[in-house]
C-alpha cells in the first residue's frame, strides 16, 4: 500500500540534516549552557549559533530572540507578558484597561490566551470578524482601534485555510500612525513559504514553532523586538535574557536553528513548486459536485488545500483515506478530536452542519506530483462511497458518476 502524508499542515518530519545536527549535542556535548567549565561553553555556543541563524532569518538581532516550547508558549509569553507589563509601576498605565484586537479566526493559543486575560480582568478584546474567504480587513483593524489599544495580534496564514492576512500592510499602518500599539503575528505556517523579516512586516512580537519546519516538537521560539515590555511567565532562573527561567534544551535549539536556515534557503523555490501541485489538487478537487474550496482562490500559502464536501463527515473521509494510505486533517489538527464546528470556518459564514465535512491536505518537501494523483484520485472514490451512504445521493448519483475518477 502506498504511504503518502498530506498533514503538513500539523506537523512535519525532522530533516535528517537537522537530526544530524542534533546528534552531538544528545551524548558528546551534553553540558549545562549555564556552567562556565568548557562542557558549559560548548553547548553555549550551540545555543549562541541557533539564535545567530534564527535572526538571520527574520532579520533581527539575536538578543530578540526568546526560546520556548512552542508557538502556543510563545504567544502566552508575548500577549501575558506584554499586558502584565502595563501593571508594573514602572510603565505608564492607561486611563482603562489595556485593550487587544485580534481576529476571530486565530489559533486558540491566541484565542484562548486573549479570554483568560478578559477573565481576569486585565483587557479587553475585540474579535474581529473575517469575510467569506477569511482575510481580516485593514479598515476594520482600523476602525477598531481605541486609545486604550495596546496589543493588536493576527495570525499571518491561517492554519485551517490558508488565506494569507495583510501583515506589512497592518504592520506599517501602526508605524505610520499609531506607533504606540505593539503588533504580534502568529508565523507559524508562515515561515517556511513567506517573507517573515520582521522589518519589513512591522511586528514588534513574532511567534514561530520547531515541528511545522521539519526540526523536533518541544522547541519554538518568539520575536520581541528590543524595548518592547514583556514580563517573564516563567520564574526561576535567568536564561533567556531574563524572560525564559529553566535549562536550555539544547539538542532541541540546535535543530531549530538549522531547520530555520534550511527553509529559508529552500523558500522560494519549494513555494513555487508546492504551489504547482495545489493548483492541481484544487482543480481537480472542485470540479466534484458539492466540493468547494474555502479560503481564497489565490491569497493563500502554497502548502494548505482546504475544502468543504457536502453530505460527508470529515472525520469518515479521514479514515477511509488513511485505510488508503493517506494523511490528512478535517481542519484543525489541534480541534481534530473535538467534534464541533470549526470556528475558522463558522467565522467565514460555513454552516455547521456543511463544516463537519472539512477536508484539509497540506503539502510538504517530499510531496510528489505522483502523490496529488493519487491522493485526488483517492478522495474522489471516498466521496463517491460515502456519498451512496447519503440520503441526499440519489439526487446528485447522476452528476457524480460523470466525474472522472469516479466511476
Amino acid at each position: 500500500m502506498k504511504s503518502i502524508y498530506l498533514d503538513y499542515a500539523a506537523t512535519t518530519p525532522v530533516d535528517l540534516s537537522v537530526i544530524k545536527k542534533m546528534q552531538p549535542f544528545f551524548d558528546t556535548i551534553f553540558g549545562n549552557p549555564s556552567e562556565i567549565h568548557k562542557w558549559g561553553a560548548k553547548a553555549s555556543e550551540g545555543i549562541k549559533n541557533a539564535r545567530s541563524q534564527i535572526s538571520q532569518a527574520l532579520n533581527c538581532n539575536p538578543t530578540e530572540i526568546t526560546y520556548t516550547s512552542c508557538a502556543t508558549e510563545s504567544i502566552n509569553l508575548s500577549h501575558k507578558g506584554l499586558i502584565e507589563a502595563f501593571s508594573h509601576p514602572n510603565h505608564p498605565i492607561p486611563p482603562n484597561l489595556p485593550h487587544i484586537i485580534t481576529s476571530s479566526i486565530e489559533h486558540k493559543a491566541v484565542l484562548e490566551t486573549c479570554k483568560h486575560l478578559e477573565k481576569l480582568g486585565w483587557a479587553k478584546v475585540t474579535y474581529l470578524p473575517v469575510d467569506e474567504y477569511g482575510l481580516v480587513s485593514v479598515a476594520e483593524v482600523e476602525k477598531a482601534i481605541t486609545p486604550q489599544t495596546t496589543l493588536i495580534s493576527l495570525m499571518y496564514v491561517n492554519n485551517e485555510v490558508g488565506t494569507i492576512q495583510p501583515i506589512a500592510e497592518i504592520g506599517k499602518l501602526l508605524k505610520t500612525k499609531y506607533p504606540k500599539i505593539y503588533f504580534h503575528t502568529d508565523a507559524t505556517q508562515a515561515l517556511p513559504y513567506l517573507d517573515c523579516d520582521v522589518k519589513k512586516l512591522n511586528v514588534d512580537l513574532l511567534s514561530f514553532t520547531g515541528h511545522k519546519i521539519y526540526a523536533p516538537k518541544g522547541i519554538g521560539g518568539l520575536y520581541i523586538k528590543s524595548g518592547v515590555p514583556v514580563i517573564r511567565q516563567q520564574d526561576g532562573g535567568s536564561q533567556e535574557n531574563n524572560l525564559r527561567a529553566g535549562t536550555e534544551s539544547v539538542p532541541l535549539i540546535v535543530g531549530l536553528g538549522q531547520a530555520v536556515e534550511l527553509v529559508i534557503k529552500n523558500r522560494a523555490k519549494e513555494s513555487s513548486r508546492l504551489k504547482a501541485l495545489q493548483k492541481n489538487l484544487i482543480s481537480q478537487l472542485v470540479i466534484v459536485p458539492g466540493i468547494q474550496l474555502t479560503g481564497p482562490k489565490t491569497n493563500r500559502a502554497p502548502h494548505i488545500a482546504s475544502f468543504i464536501v457536502k453530505d460527508v463527515e470529515g472525520e469518515a473521509m479521514m479514515l477511509l483515506l488513511s485505510d488508503l494510505g493517506i494523511a490528512v486533517s478535517t481542519g484543525s489538527a489541534c480541534n481534530s478530536q473535538i467534534l464541533t464546528s470549526s470556528h475558522v470556518l463558522e467565522a467565514m459564514g460555513i454552516k455547521a452542519e456543511d463544516s463537519h465535512g472539512s477536508l484539509r491536505l497540506s503539502l510538504g518537501k517530499d510531496t510528489t506530483k505522483q502523490d496529488i494523483e493519487y491522493a485526488i484520485s483517492c478522495v474522489k472514490k471516498v466521496v463517491l462511497n460515502l456519498r451512496k451512504m447519503s440520503p441526499v445521493f440519489d439526487e446528485e448519483e447522476n452528476a457524480l458518476s460523470e466525474v472522472e475518477g469516479l466511476h
